[in-house]
């Protein structure tokens, strides 16, 4: 099974940058995790970033197994340059905060989540908890495209004990989990996340995001999953516009895996 054991934390200083950064150690509290920080610049001022990242390593210390690192990347576009250092740095899983929705309606984060092929854990700024206890796994009706990428969230589950439901919106008429497709990833969910899948909800709604985000306040949901298909093999790729959406309207933390 796929562990992870090194994370990758995008930090500008920001109030989201920091809650993603306090959400990270809560995760790996306890745990042979590493913590990479990277600040993307090409006019850094190298005292004051190690000032601030030497002052976040002994705020965190005692919560971190492995001494938090840092690094700085300046050569290309902030997302090209975070995913290059998530190769570079071999890490499992980037995590990153956002504010939400911008002025033209796109941000860095939902152009990371796009265009990442690992795992990426979005903070909304304005979240509050750090535990995991009620996941929701977002689901269409395409057949999972990459089985494997359930592994990540096993990973999870098991790390918080947490139970994974599978949310399907259907925002045209017809029958509901009765698709050759909805049988495959029944049988795809029960095999890669053993005892901690808990059922399939279907519901109906004009609006897939509004029904998203209207169950995850109505039970509570503490993380969000979704399986994006602008990298899809075996599927048709989509635009990753549902993707885009939910990452800048979320006030629940989210989880791209490809």
């Amino acid at each position: 099974m796929k562990t992870i054991s090194r994370i990758l934390i995008p930090y500008d200083y920001s109030p989201s940058a920091e809650r993603a950064l306090e959400y990270a150690v809560e995760f790996v509290s306890g745990e042979e995790i590493k913590i990479n920080l990277i600040y993307v610049s090409d006019k850094a001022d190298n005292d004051k970033m190690r000032e601030t990242y030497d002052n976040l390593s002994k705020k965190y210390e005692a919560k971190l197994k492995v001494p938090m690192t840092w690094s700085l990347g300046w050569d290309g576009s902030v997302t090209d340059i975070i995913i290059e250092a998530q190769r570079e740095k071999k890490a499992d899983l980037i995590i990153m905060g956002t504010s939400g929705t911008t002025g033209d309606g796109v941000s860095q984060t939902s152009k990371l989540v796009k265009k990442a092929d690992c795992p990426v854990l979005v903070i909304p700024e304005n979240s509050k908890k750090n535990t995991v206890k009620k996941i929701s796994l977002v689901l269409g009706k395409n057949e999972i495209d990459r089985p494997n990428s359930l592994h990540t969230l096993l990973t999870i589950s098991q790390k918080f004990d947490a139970k994974v439901n599978v949310l399907t919106i259907q925002n045209t008429p017809g029958s509901f989990g009765y698709s050759k497709n909805d049988e495959k990833n029944e049988n795809t969910i029960m095999y890669y996340l053993e005892n901690f899948y808990s059922e399939h909800t279907f519901i109906e709604n004009e609006d897939i995001v509004e029904g998203i985000f209207s169950y995850a306040h109505k039970h509570d949901v503490d993380m969000i999953v979704i399986l994006p298909r602008n990298h899809a093999k075996r599927n048709n790729p989509s635009e990753g516009l549902l993707t885009e959406e939910l990452v800048l309207r979320t006030k629940v933390p989210i989880l791209a895996i490809e």
